[in-house]
């Protein structure tokens, strides 16, 4: 990356800050150009530079966010591999090799993780999912012999349930250990051999 190239970054990124801190506490729609420049310390010009408007940015956000939550797992091809392994007992969702890195990311970026947990909609969130579960939670549970209508009704139940466990983990400022927490989620989840 040349120096261009990085002090374009670097501003995008203080930007895409603004725009998270501002979040926690206003809504998208009450936000101005204005704001975002005097939180990234930024004059509109430079804005002008970056975005046509605020949907502009609210997108390179969500990307900006999609790339670093995928840059925590090892490979992407985790999300490919995973289910074609031959054996069953391997085939697992809730292990170190996803709970680890998932948690990590959102330690490190619990203020991230609070506002799109309060804007799901604004981060396009329920698109994020319906990709998982189809790419990835629907050709497990086929796998597994499990009626595809009971599909839905599995995903809830855990991610509603993982969802709950990690956002009261964020709001207690996460001083349990990733590790403490993971084993405790997998801890949760029955085998039937």
């Amino acid at each position: 990356m040349n120096k261009n190239e990085s002090k374009y970054f670097n501003t995008a990124k203080k930007m895409n800050d603004a725009l998270i801190a501002l979040l926690e506490t206003k809504e998208f729609e009450y936000i101005t150009i204005k704001e975002i420049c005097q939180v990234a310390n930024v004059n509109r010009t430079t804005f002008y530079l970056h975005y046509s408007n605020m949907n502009d940015l609210l997108e390179e956000t969500i990307q900006s966010l999609n790339q670093s939550f995928n840059s925590h797992f090892i490979t992407k091809e985790n999300e490919n591999t995973i289910v074609i392994k031959d054996k069953l007992e391997d085939l697992v969702l809730i292990n170190d090799d996803n709970l680890i890195p998932y948690l990590n990311f959102i330690k490190e970026n619990k203020n991230i993780y609070k506002v799109v947990k309060t804007h799901p909609e604004l981060f396009n969130a329920s698109k994020t999912y319906n990709q998982m579960f189809n790419n990835l939670f629907v050709p497990i549970m086929s796998r597994f012999g499990l009626d595809a209508k009971w599909h839905k009704y599995l995903m809830d139940f855990y991610i509603n349930g993982i969802t709950s466990i990690v956002l009261d983990w964020v709001y207690d400022d996460c001083k349990i250990s990733i590790q403490e927490v993971s084993e405790f989620i997998k801890g949760l989840i029955v085998k039937n051999d």
